[in-house]
C-alpha cells in the first residue's frame, strides 16, 4: 500500500472498527481506545509514536520529538479541552504530527512547514484521518484525478495555494499545513488554523538568537539518542552549519558530499575544509560514476510516495547513499533544505524594503541594482506594483502558457517581485493538460484565498518553505523505505517561526549571503567558512546526466503512462530530448514531467492502471 511510515487516525465507534480492518486487513502497528477499539493504525518504528493518557483523554506525538510518555501525560493533564492542545505541546522541539481524543471528539494536526501533512476521507459515514493520503485511497478505492496530475506538471509540488486542500485522489482531501482536522462526536469533519505566521519585526541580532536556539534544539533532537546519524556536507553554508551543530551532540556523525562534474564547481573544495574541521565525524565522498547521476535508476526504488517529487530524478543516488549510510549505522540522515528559503534573498523582499522607510533598506535596494546593473524604469514598476494577491491569482490561469522568466535573471534584467512565479506548463503537455490546469487555477483565484501574510516577501518565503516541505516529505517517504529515515531541521515549525520573525530588511539581502543564518551560528561554525561567497553550479551535471541516460529517458517515453492518461505528448517531449542542450525553463519541465511519470507508473503498479 505505501512504503515508509505511515498512520491513520479512526473514531471511537464499531462503524470506525470495521472500517479499520479493512484500511489495515494485514497485522500493523495499532494503540487503542481505554474500549480496545483501533485510535491509531499504521506501521512506525520504534520511538515514533509517544502516547500519554489521562482519564479517557489521549495524546500522541508521532514523529522526531525527544518527549516520553511520562512527561507528555503532565502536558495531557493540564488540558481542559481539546482547544487546549497547542498550548499542551508548545515549546516541544522536533517535527511531530499531534493527535488527541477527548470528550469524544478527534483532532489531528501536522506542520506548518508541510513536512508533516494531514489527509481525510469518509468510508461508509465514518470520518478516517492519515498521515499519507494514498493510504486512505487504498482504503476507499479512490481513482488518480488526472486534472491534479496536471497542476503538478506545471511545479511539483504546487505552490500555495494551488492544490492545497486536494489530494492526487478523487474523494481524499488535504488539510492545508498550518491548520487542523476536527472529527466531532456526529463524526462530521472541519478545518480549523492552529498557527499563523509571526509578525516580521524582530531586528536582526534579536531573531538571530531566537534562530540559534531553535536550530540547536531541533538538531539536538535528531541527535538525543546517542546512536548515529549521518548528514549532508555540500560545502555550502546550509549544509555546513547543520553538520558543526550536530558534530556539537552525543550521537556519533558521518557527513556525505557529492563531487561534482564540474572541475569549477568549487563545492568540494569547502566540504574538504568544513571536514578537516569535524576530524571526529567519519566522512564519505562516494566516486563520481554514471550509476549516481541525475535520471540515472529511474524505477529502481522499490516503494511509491503519495504525490510525484523530484527525487525521482535522483533514484540512483538515493538508493546508494541509504545503502552507504545504513551500512554504517546511521539511522537518521540531516539534509539541509529550507535553509535557502528562509535565510536566502528573495526578490519580492525589496518590496519591504522600500516600504519601511528606512534609508539603510533604500540604500541597500540602490546597492542591489548598482551590482546587477538594473535599469531604473522597469525596476520602479516592479517596486511600485500594488496588485493584490486576489487580483495577481486571477491572471495565473490565462498566463500558463507564457514564456517563464529565466530561473537566474542575467545582468541588467530586473526580476519578478510578484507574489509568487507564475506556474507554466511544460512545452509538449497536450491540450487536454492545459485545459485541466487552466480549470484549477480559475477554481483557486475563484475562491477567498488570502496571501499567507500581508507582505509579500513574507508571503513568498513562507510559501516557498512549505513548497520545500511537501518536496522534502516525498523524499523522506522514499529514504525511510529504504531503511534510512531523514530530518530537515531548517523546517521544523520552530525554526521556521524564529527566521520568520525577523525584519525583512534584516532577514536576507543581495550583497550580504544569507546573514540572519551567518549571525545565528557564528558561534558553532568558523568564520573562515561563513566567509564563502561563491555558490556551487550544477547545470554542468545536468546536461552530463542528461546525455548519458538519454535513451533510458526515451524508453521512458516510449511506454508514457503520461501519454496514456492524455497530458503529455511524446513527439514534442522526444525532439527536446534530442536537443545538445536544454534550456533552464524546459530543464525544470522535464524534471516536472520525470516526476508525475514515475509517480504514475508506481501507482499503476500497486493499484493498477487509473
Amino acid at each position: 500500500m505505501t512504503g515508509g511510515p505511515w498512520f491513520a487516525v479512526f473514531p471511537d465507534s464499531e462503524a470506525a472498527a470495521g472500517v479499520a480492518r479493512r484500511v489495515c486487513p494485514r497485522p500493523v502497528d495499532v494503540v487503542r481506545y481505554p474500549s480496545g477499539r483501533p485510535w491509531l493504525l499504521g506501521e512506525w518504528p520504534a520511538g515514533e509514536v509517544v502516547v500519554a493518557e489521562a482519564g479517557s483523554s489521549l495524546l500522541a506525538l508521532i514523529g522526531r520529538c525527544p518527549v516520553n510518555a511520562g512527561e507528555l501525560a503532565v502536558r495531557l493533564r493540564r488540558m481542559r479541552e481539546i482547544g487546549d492542545t497547542e498550548q499542551a505541546v508548545a515549546g516541544l522541539p522536533g517535527s511531530f504530527h499531534v493527535v488527541v481524543s477527548a470528550g469524544g471528539r478527534l483532532r489531528v494536526r501536522g506542520t506548518a512547514s508541510a513536512v508533516r501533512r494531514v489527509f481525510h476521507a469518509e468510508s461508509e459515514g465514518v470520518t478516517v484521518a492519515a498521515s499519507r493520503a494514498d493510504a486512505l485511497a487504498h482504503a476507499v478505492g479512490a481513482a488518480v484525478d488526472e486534472e491534479q496530475l496536471a497542476l503538478h506538471l506545471l511545479s511539483s509540488p504546487p505552490t500555495y495555494p494551488f492544490g492545497e486542500h486536494r489530494s492526487l485522489w478523487r474523494g481524499v482531501q488535504a488539510v492545508r499545513p498550518g491548520h487542523a482536522l476536527l472529527i466531532g462526536p456526529d463524526g462530521r469533519a472541519t478545518v480549523r488554523p492552529w498557527w499563523k505566521p509571526p509578525e516580521p519585526a524582530l531586528p536582526l541580532a534579536e531573531g538571530a538568537e531566537n534562530v540559534r536556539r531553535a536550530l540547536s534544539l531541533a538538531v539536538s533532537s535528531c541527535t538525543a539518542d546517542r546512536t548515529v546519524i549521518s548528514a549532508d556536507l555540500s560545502g555550502g553554508l546550509d549544509s555546513t552549519s547543520l553538520c558543526f551543530l550536530a558534530a556539537r551532540g552525543p550521537a556519533r556523525l558521518i557527513t556525505f558530499h557529492w563531487e561534482s562534474l564540474d572541475p569549477g564547481n568549487d563545492d568540494t573544495a569547502w566540504a574538504g575544509k568544513a571536514a578537516a574541521l569535524l576530524p571526529h565525524a567519519e566522512h564519505v565522498v562516494p566516486e563520481a560514476s554514471d550509476a549516481a547521476l541525475w535520471f540515472s535508476g529511474l524505477g529502481d526504488v522499490p516503494t511509491t510516495t503519495d504525490e510525484p517529487g523530484l527525487w525521482a530524478r535522483d533514484s540512483a543516488r538515493l538508493l546508494l547513499l541509504a545503502r552507504l549510510m545504513t551500512r554504517r549505522g546511521s539511522r537518521l540522515h540531516l539534509s539541509g533544505g529550507g535553509a535557502d528559503e528562509l535565510f536566502g534573498f528573495l526578490p519580492p523582499y525589496l518590496h519591504a524594503h522600500v516600504r519601511s522607510r528606512s534609508l539603510s533598506a533604500l540604500r541597500q535596494v540602490n546597492r542591489t541594482r548598482t551590482m546587477r546593473r538594473w535599469p531604473l524604469r522597469p525596476l520602479l514598476a516592479e517596486l511600485s506594483d500594488r496588485t493584490t494577491f486576489p487580483a495577481w491569482l486571477a491572471t495565473t490561469a490565462r498566463r500558463v502558457t507564457d514564456p517563464p522568466p529565466p530561473e537566474h535573471p542575467r545582468a541588467g534584467r530586473v526580476p519578478s517581485m510578484a507574489w509568487d512565479a507564475i506556474p507554466q506548463v511544460p512545452p509538449w503537455a497536450r491540450p487536454e493538460a492545459v485545459a485541466a490546469a487552466r480549470t484549477l487555477l480559475r477554481e483557486a483565484s475563484s475562491a477567498t484565498h488570502e496571501p499567507l501574510a500581508a507582505q509579500r516577501g513574507q508571503h513568498a518565503a513562507l510559501s516557498a518553505a512549505r513548497a520545500c516541505g511537501r518536496a522534502f516529505r516525498v523524499t523522506e517517504q522514499v529514504t525511510a523505505a529504504l531503511g534510512l529515515p531523514s530530518a530537515v531541521p531548517y523546517l521544523d515549525d520552530d525554526v521556521l517561526e524564529a527566521a520568520l520573525s525577523v525584519r525583512i530588511t534584516e532577514r536576507g539581502a543581495l550583497d550580504r549571503c544569507k546573514p540572519l543564518l551567518t549571525t545565528a551560528v557564528h558561534p558553532d561554525v568558523p568564520g573562515e567558512l561563513l566567509a564563502r561567497t561563491t555558490k556551487g553550479e550544477y547545470t554542468d551535471d545536468f546536461h552530463q546526466a542528461l546525455r548519458r541516460n538519454k535513451a533510458a529517458l526515451n524508453r521512458l517515453v516510449d511506454d508514457s503512462h503520461l501519454a496514456r492518461a492524455g497530458l503529455v505528448d511524446t513527439a514534442t517531449l522526444r525532439a527536446h530530448l534530442a536537443k545538445p542542450e536544454l534550456l533552464p525553463e524546459a530543464m525544470r519541465a522535464l524534471d516536472n514531467t520525470v516526476a508525475c511519470e514515475m509517480w504514475l507508473r508506481g501507482c499503476s503498479a500497486a493499484k493498477g492502471a487509473p
